[in-house]
């Protein structure tokens, strides 16, 4: 590796999302400073943290339709049985539902869990809860949407959290994603929800680091129990 793939790699892009913010938080600080200086270093740092908050680095997705794919980068928060949004249509039988938990500090870039077609898209207002609480699925504001995979519809939800105010979301209907495509971010701090069909196992563990686009969190057709896990 050359000394221009060295910088390349240390210097993660920037999604354009960011720009607008990035230069508010670079004129405010240029104000605080002639306010007083030791606030213009305060706003640097703060400045710096907006940068690295709208980071959208490469990733390496597995292309296989018999995985399920990581939505976002986060601890998974919660593995367990819940019914889809109701806006979604798709009944009150619970799924599997697997959550991503993104704090402040997380790459906020949402990416596709599996291949197919986007046969809905919905977004209700709700409440600004703690994205990490379990009732923030049913009262926080929320942007839904079904992917149709090859293994069955898996619905994929974007949930406004406690700092969060605003969901983003580039996919409408009709239309294709690509596994790990982009799909949406949420600013600032907030959660992703995939619910799984009857056939996908879990492959993810409550407290387990994911990265968005590379991490499998679940597989279809697999016979083999959810792993056994050991936190050190």
């Amino acid at each position: 590796m050359n000394l221009l793939d060295t910088i390349r790699h240390t210097f993660v892009p920037i999604h354009r999302e960011g720009y607008p913010f990035i230069a508010a938080f670079a004129v405010g600080t240029v104000i605080l400073g002639l306010i007083w200086d030791p606030l213009f270093w305060i706003g640097v740092i703060l400045t710096a943290w907006c940068v690295y908050f709208f980071r959208d680095p490469p990733r390496v997705t597995p292309v296989d339709d018999k995985l399920v794919i990581a939505p976002a980068d986060g601890i998974v928060s919660s593995v367990k049985p819940a019914v889809p949004p109701a806006e979604l249509g798709l009944g009150d039988e619970e799924m599997t539902r697997i959550s991503v938990f993104m704090n402040v500090f997380s790459c906020h870039i949402n990416r596709a869990p599996v291949r197919g077609r986007i046969s809905a898209v919905e977004h209700r207002p709700g409440r600004f809860l703690n994205a990490e609480l379990d009732k923030a699925s049913r009262e926080n504001e929320r942007n839904s949407l079904i992917i149709e995979s090859a293994h069955g519809p898996v619905p994929v939800v974007q949930i406004a959290g406690l700092v969060a105010r605003r969901i983003v979301c580039w996919v409408d209907v009709p239309g294709e994603v690509a596994v790990g495509e982009r799909f949406g971010l949420i600013r600032f701090g907030s959660r992703v929800d995939v619910y799984l069909p009857e056939n996908a196992r879990p492959r993810v563990a409550v407290g387990q680091l994911a990265v968005g686009g590379e991490t499998v969190i679940a597989e279809f057709g697999s016979e083999a129990p959810p792993p056994v896990v050991r936190a050190s």
